[in-house]
């Protein structure tokens, strides 16, 4: 194969298909070359072999004439490194050999091989096509072609060799061993080829996963420009009504201040005439009349109690405040509104992703009781007859699902109604299920779990308190295995519970289930595996 014997260009001129360096190499729509022979065999005429992008019709491919030309350029740049052998008879002019024969250990040309082709003697001899290192083929030790293989020794033989050192050992003609050896390289080679296809499909895999995820990404980029813009037109409506306010309430101090001016000023006047009056009658001689006008005049002018008058100087803080709590009011409820049809768009796009989980009673812990579908579990009082098996718990009251994934995926719902303590989520499949189990993601336990009916806890490393709203009655678990995702939801409610994240799978994970201990009755209810709507 010229991939096995070329530099590391024959990459680049090699047929995906026949992994060989192009023969008359063609040129699909999509761009990608393949042998003519390849492409015109390959039952999948519709579609590229390589990147599978389909045609709606057959096409029409031709020749790429540039590429042929490197690839023959290629082929005799190899053919060039090969030696020659020539014949061993020629005397003049020596002619190029055509076989050697390895009895007589001598090459020889199409002339000087025609008695071994004729002579009755001569036809017994073993001719192979002609080699240079022709001692090669030869056994060293009996000078004798090397006929046999020892599978014992892993080493080819001569026929002397079989009747001596090598008598007891399985020895088989070196055609039969060379036939499986080419049936071997076969397999592997088809095997090769297999792995090259796989590759090439997972390498589509991932740009699509790349693409789906730019898609996502715009669409979340645009679902946060247009929360962001509600947020920003409310805060800048909040603050337009504020400033209007506050404007109006400034206007209204001033009106007052202008009132009360005029006010104080007309009292000024008032007091000023009675000042000139008192001044005047101070003064006067006659006695008479400043005892008649002492009487009027001596008492204090009746004006207004203007001590605990004033103008407020200071900002309404109480209608700032209100102002602020009417804006937090408005954010919470457009971001509540906004993350909830987020949270609603999320559910909706991992319940499409559903798969049909059965729990496996090979793992599950002996008290445990499950239903005959494989859907339900609960604890009992009662340790069951069960096998000891590695893969079952032994002390920590769980149960695995049959179904394991290592790609991809996947999404399943779990009831928790009338619980009071239970624990689930995905876990790693070489946990170790015998003794304590410390439910952490450093443990290879991706899990959510209830504990005293009311306190509910992200098993993180460290453990996170959830704070939810409503009490879930059925929770879905997501887990995106390329992305690192283990995410949780509140089914009824559309709610976000919570999610692992840039987490790193290396092997295969299985949805985990804890109905936890009944507790004297008061948690006998099931976790139950319900079918996704």
């Amino acid at each position: 194969m010229a991939s096995s014997s070329g530099p590391a260009l024959n990459e680049e001129l090699q047929c995906s298909i026949c992994l060989e360096v192009f023969t008359d190499p063609v040129t699909t729509p999509c761009g990608h070359n393949f042998c003519r022979s390849c492409l015109s065999t390959n039952t999948q005429t519709y579609f590229c072999p390589f990147c599978k992008e389909r045609f709606s019709r057959r096409p029409d491919v031709k020749i790429n004439s540039t590429l042929r030309e490197v690839a023959q350029h290629f082929k005799e740049k190899l053919n060039l490194g090969e030696s020659e052998v020539f014949c061993d008879i020629c005397n003049k002019r020596k002619q190029k050999a055509v076989k050697s024969c390895l009895m007589c250990q001598s090459s020889y040309c199409d002339d000087h091989l025609e008695p071994h082709l004729r002579v009755p003697r001569l036809m017994n001899h073993t001719l192979i096509n002609a080699v240079e290192n022709l001692e090669d083929y030869i056994c060293q030790k009996h000078e004798r072609p090397l006929e046999m293989f020892c599978r014992d020794d892993q080493t080819c033989v001569c026929l002397f060799c079989t009747e001596g050192e090598h008598r007891t050992h399985n020895t088989v003609p070196i055609e039969e061993e060379s036939r499986e050896k080419k049936d071997q390289l076969v397999q592997t080679q088809t095997d090769v080829h297999q792995m090259i296809q796989d590759r090439m499909k997972k390498i589509q895999e991932i740009k699509h996963s790349v693409e789906l995820r730019k898609r996502n990404t715009e669409k979340e980029k645009s679902s946060s420009v247009e929360i962001f813009t509600d947020l920003i037109r409310s805060i800048e409506r909040c603050q337009s009504e504020q400033l209007k306010m506050m404007e109006e309430q400034q206007k209204e101090a001033e009106k007052q201040a202008e009132d009360l001016i005029k006010e104080l000023q007309q009292e000024i006047t008032e007091l000023k005439k009675r000042n000139t009056e008192l001044e005047q009658i101070s003064h006067t001689d006659d006695h008479l009349h400043l005892i008649q006008m002492c009487s009027s005049l001596s008492s204090r002018p009746h004006t207004k109690n203007w001590t605990e008058i004033r103008i407020d100087s200071d900002v309404n803080v109480n209608s700032l405040k209100r102002a602020l709590t009417l804006l937090r009011k408005t954010l919470h409820g457009t971001l509540n509104e906004k993350l909830s049809q987020t949270v609603f768009t999320e559910l909706k796009s991992a319940q499409k992703f559903a798969v049909d989980v059965t729990l496996d009673p090979d793992t599950a812990y002996p008290y445990l009781i499950l239903s005959d579908d494989g859907k339900q579990v609960s604890h009992g009082n009662i340790k069951q007859n069960v096998p000891k098996t590695p893969k079952r718990f032994d002390k920590g009251p769980c149960v695995l699902a049959k179904q394991g994934f290592s790609s991809g995926r996947f999404y399943y719902e779990v009831q928790v109604k009338g619980k009071t303590r239970w624990g689930f989520g995905v876990i790693k499949e070489s946990i170790n299920r015998k003794g304590e189990i410390i439910m952490t993601p450093g443990n290879g336990y991706w899990t959510v779990i209830l504990r005293n009916e009311n306190q509910y806890k992200a098993a993180d490393d460290p453990s996170v308190s959830l704070s939810l709203r409503v009490k879930p009655e059925k929770v879905g678990v997501f887990v995106d295995y390329e992305e690192g995702l283990v995410s949780f939801y509140d089914v009824d409610s559309s709610s976000h519970i919570y999610s692992f994240t840039g987490q790193t799978f290396t092997e295969k994970l299985y949805p985990f289930f804890s109905p936890c201990h009944n507790k004297q009755g008061k948690n006998s209810k099931p976790l139950i595996i319900t079918p996704v709507n």
